[in-house]
């Protein structure tokens, strides 16, 4: 997927690159300069076995965790001070506290997590938030037919349409297998898509805008698959 001009959303993005660490970083270490979008299933295969084993080298945390991130640090999360924007085509903007989040009616799964790189987490216990619950309030406006997920991490953002964001299993996480999101997982607020790639599951989620149509996302923009369905996108079940 090849991107001419840049969405208004990157005009201000000098080096659209991953600096901290993951994919990006080894990338770039060992291939001499090769570009995040090399993780794709169909540039994984062009390069043969020369890249074998290197998604391995991404540090782990426990539990089979691989952490990427794409700015030079992660964001910190104020439980004073943060707030979730709820934006764009709404009939009552939103600005809800920590507390205020929390307070909002609950829901749990155990559902897998996925990445596009091939590896897998089973069983992750998620706690938070539908998105139901957020347009309760908020009232989209008829012509909203898509959301903006916008993270602290700039310049991450992506995108659900509105029918994608209503699947049964896609949740506003705040907890993950019992206790809030550690910085790592994207504290305080993390999206989560079991039947989308990882890339979709924005983390440090601190505004969602409604819009009027989908567009690319962060990892979009370097070439993955709007529509992440596992097993079903990016070269996967082709």
């Amino acid at each position: 997927m090849n991107r001419s001009t840049p969405p208004a959303e990157y005009e201000l993005m000098d080096d659209p690159s991953p600096k901290r660490y993951g994919r990006g970083l080894f990338l770039t270490t060992l291939f001499g300069g090769l570009t995040s979008i090399a993780w794709g299933r169909p540039v994984w295969s062009r390069l043969s076995g020369s890249l074998a084993g290197i998604e391995s080298l991404v540090p782990l945390v426990p539990h089979g965790w691989r952490i990427y991130s794409v700015a030079d640090t992660m964001p910190t999360f104020d439980p004073a001070t943060w707030r979730l924007a709820i934006d764009g085509l709404v009939q009552q903007k939103l600005a809800l506290s920590y507390h205020e989040l929390r307070a909002l009616p609950q829901s749990h799964q155990i559902t897998d997590f996925h990445c596009v790189t091939g590896w897998t987490v089973k069983n992750v216990h998620w706690k938070g938030v539908r998105l139901s619950e957020i347009f309760d309030r908020a009232r989209p406006f008829p012509e909203a037919h898509a959301l903006q997920f916008v993270s602290a991490e700039q310049p991450y953002l992506d995108y659900l349409t509105l029918q994608q964001s209503q699947l049964k299993d896609v949740m506003l996480a705040y907890e993950m297998d019992g206790k809030p999101l550690t910085r790592e997982h994207g504290a305080p607020l993390r999206l989560v898509i079991p039947e989308m790639y990882g890339y979709k599951g924005v983390k440090w989620l601190n505004r969602i805008n409604l819009v009027p149509q989908a567009g690319d996302g962060y990892w979009e923009y370097l070439g993955y698959d709007r529509d992440a369905w596992v097993g079903r996108s990016n070269g996967y079940g082709a």
